[in-house]
């Protein structure tokens, strides 16, 4: 159940992270500076560090964000798969070699929450969450802590942290810690901010 939560929270919490535009000060100028963001496009690299594992795994892919709340967070190795947030539903495909295959619904059990979430986070309200607590840091260098609220939540994710990057529009890293011996790291590069994306991305995956 751990897993098949995971697959949808990060990829959610990610595509409402990548809204965040530069350093502030405040919440106030945060969203202020999201409402200029009409879309995203983006490359990532994924770091992930386990206790098992004697080297961290490494995956890629790419990110789409088109204003109002249209998401691809697509991965596309080692394995190929697509999260599709489009007109108020969430889809997950998986590519076993055969082409893209939805993965049934009832597997989906995060989806509300993620749902009700998007939508804030997709406005710069990280202080407004239901379910974290958002904290504004400065030193040793700049940073947005996401907590989560609640214990239960807690035992998925610990804390997230997100690095902007001194380009507008632009972050350079998220640090998921799921425990201190769990933790995924993304990086992003070839970040294109408000260029014209195709409504075909957003569209079932063949």
């Amino acid at each position: 159940m751990r897993g098949n939560r995971n697959i949808l929270i990060i990829p959610a919490i990610l595509a409402g992270c990548l809204l965040l535009v530069g350093w502030t000060d405040s919440w106030e100028q945060v969203r202020r500076e999201a409402a200029h963001i009409q879309s995203i496009h983006a490359q990532f690299t994924q770091k992930k560090q386990m206790a098992i594992l004697s080297k961290p795994l490494l995956s890629q892919g790419q990110f789409f964000f088109q204003a109002p709340a249209s998401v691809r967070w697509e991965y596309t190795a080692p394995v190929k798969s697509i999260l599709l947030m489009h007109q108020g539903s969430m889809k997950r495909y998986i590519n076993a070699g055969g082409g893209f295959t939805e993965e049934a619904e009832g597997r989906l059990p995060a989806m509300e929450m993620v749902m009700q979430e998007i939508s804030a986070w997709l406005r710069g309200q990280f202080d407004e969450s239901r379910y974290f607590t958002a904290t504004l840091v400065s030193k040793p260098f700049p940073r947005i802590i996401l907590t989560p609220k609640e214990k239960s939540f807690a035992r998925l994710i610990k804390r997230i942290e997100l690095t902007p990057s001194p380009q507008p529009g632009v972050l350079k890293a998220i640090l998921i810690v799921e425990d201190e011996k769990t933790t995924t790291l993304f990086e992003f590069r070839a970040v294109q901010v408000n260029q014209p994306i195709p409504a075909s991305v957003f569209q079932v995956p063949q």
